[in-house]
This record gives structure tokens, C-alpha cells and sequence, in this order.
């Protein structure tokens, strides 16, 4: 029997295989590493980044009913995640991405979010069916969003009354997939977490700093967003106005997983009764440890 979460982490869970070098890399080059295979995706990254602040997630996705399905479930619930609410498939496949790390911080990377696109809306039936909610009873606790959820299916949780009560926190898979969540931008329980060049594909316009990301944003109907720009200033808007912090410095060992991690430690935080100021510092600390730690 399933065991109720402190959050729902709905979206992609993947392997991610990935190539690290400590030399500078562009295109064309090859160089020397290390490839590791280890559990990803957004909604994984952000789950295994809440385990080890001491909550825990429960997955909202789709699994491949193949290998590589069977192990990735299993790892997550030997890393204390709850997955009794996994929907699984015997036509589609386990996702996975790929990505390539040099000194100059992420290089290229392909994302095969397919299964998860395809499944649509039926990875959300725990949330109707009684189990985490139903239309008479919504879900009213934190659910973590994942933008390679399809530009549809965004648009159908925005308008869902089975999510009207929800805190909803929303991260984008991707710049290039950053576009998807303006349906759920307007949600009244949304929390947006977008780094700058992607604040900037929402509005179709560029920005030179965070504030004036997270500005924009609000302007556009959005409630409160929360911008980074790498090491530089980030930014958070909202009702309560405009604050801005400076990350700590730190020697950059890995990028892949910084922006899930920064969003899963601000809800952390949160969760632990901080706000404003002091729980964005919190989160940021915990990101710049996160990012100057050699992965696996």
C-alpha cells in the first residue's frame, strides 16, 4: 500500500547518461572522460534532490515495463521515493537523455522524453481516482511540475479543478521547451523556477539581468517566479515585490541537475517554515554545494 508523500513530483524519470571531461570542449572535439549512467530527468532530479533534504517525494510518470524501467523504479524506491503511484507501459519505453560536460560548463544534450509525452494525462489518475485526490477532495499539498509534460497537457492542469487547491512549483525541462509553460503561468498556486535565457524564450524577449527577468514575468500574469542567471544575480518576484541574491562563488564540477536541485532546496526550505531572503539564500547555498562537487 501506498504510503502518502510529502510532495508530488509529476513528469520526467529517466536515465541520463552522461560524458564529463575537465577540458574545455566545442564541437567536434574528442576528448578524453569519464560516462556514467545514473536516474534523471527533472521530475527525478528534483525528487532525489528533496530525499536528501529528508522529505519524501512520490513520482507521478511513466516507466517502460522493460529493464531499464524495472531498475530505474527500483532505485528510486531504495533512495525512499514512493512509486505505488507510477504508471506502467508494455508499449512504450523507459526515457532517457544524454548529454555531453566539458570545463565550459554543458556542451550538447538530447532529451528523449517520448514515453512521458505520449502517456498524456494518464499519470495523473492517482489524482482522481481517490488515492492522492478526486475532484470533490483536490490535492491541496506541493506538486513539483515538469516542463516536458506536453504544451497540452500544461494547458489542461491549469484549468483542472483537481489542481485548484495545489501549490503548484514549475520548472522548465529545458530552454528550448521553456515556451510550454505559459498556459499554467496564470495558475493562482504557481510558482515559476526559470533561469534567465529561459525567462527570456517565455517572453520572447532577451534580458541582461534576473530582476528584470522576474519583472517581466509578473507583468506577463505570472504569480511569483523565481529567476537565477548562473553565478550572477537571481532574482524573485511576486506579490510581496522584488528581492535579489548573489549565489555563493564556488569552482563549477558539474551543471547538469544545478537547477532542479536550487528549486527542490527553495521548497525545502519553505517546507521548513523559511521565506523571503533567508530561505533563497538556503537554497542557493545548498545549489553552489550541490555544483562544486564532482559527480558520479
Amino acid at each position: 500500500m501506498s504510503v502518502q508523500p510529502d510532495i508530488l513530483c509529476i513528469g520526467s524519470v529517466l536515465w541520463d547518461v552522461i560524458g564529463r571531461t575537465p577540458r574545455h570542449m566545442s564541437v567536434g572535439h574528442d576528448v578524453p572522460g569519464r560516462i556514467t549512467r545514473l536516474p534523471g530527468g527533472v521530475a527525478m532530479n528534483i525528487a532525489m534532490a528533496l530525499v536528501r533534504e529528508g522529505m519524501r517525494p512520490a513520482l507521478l510518470t511513466v516507466l517502460g515495463r522493460d529493464g531499464e524501467g524495472v531498475e530505474l523504479e527500483r532505485a528510486a524506491r531504495d533512495m525512499g521515493m514512493e512509486t505505488g503511484f507510477v504508471t506502467w507501459s508494455d508499449s512504450l519505453p523507459t526515457d532517457q537523455y544524454m548529454a555531453i560536460e566539458g570545463e565550459n560548463g554543458l556542451v550538447a544534450a538530447i532529451a528523449d522524453a517520448h514515453s512521458l509525452e505520449n502517456a498524456g494525462d494518464i499519470i495523473l489518475e492517482p489524482l482522481a481516482d481517490g488515492r492522492l485526490g478526486s475532484i470533490d477532495a483536490p490535492y491541496s499539498g506541493v506538486v513539483a511540475l515538469d516542463g516536458n509534460l506536453t504544451e497540452v497537457l500544461l494547458s489542461r492542469i491549469a484549468e483542472n479543478p483537481l489542481f485548484s487547491e495545489a501549490d503548484l512549483r514549475i520548472a522548465p525541462a529545458s530552454p528550448g521547451k521553456a515556451g510550454r509553460l505559459v498556459p499554467i503561468l496564470r495558475h493562482p498556486g504557481a510558482t515559476l523556477y526559470v533561469n534567465r535565457i529561459e525567462a527570456g524564450l517565455i517572453c520572447d524577449k532577451k534580458f541582461s539581468t534576473a530582476v528584470a527577468a522576474a519583472e517581466a514575468l509578473v507583468e506577463m500574469g505570472a504569480r511569483r517566479v523565481l529567476v537565477t542567471d548562473g553565478g550572477g544575480m537571481m532574482a524573485e518576484a511576486g506579490p510581496d515585490g522584488v528581492l535579489s541574491a548573489t549565489p555563493p562563488q564556488v569552482v563549477v564540477a558539474r551543471v547538469t541537475g544545478a537547477g532542479d536541485t536550487f528549486m527542490a532546496a527553495h521548497i525545502a526550505a519553505e517546507t521548513r517554515g523559511l521565506s523571503g531572503l533567508v530561505a533563497v539564500e538556503a537554497a542557493l547555498g545548498i545549489t553552489a554545494a550541490y555544483i562544486s562537487e564532482p559527480g558520479p
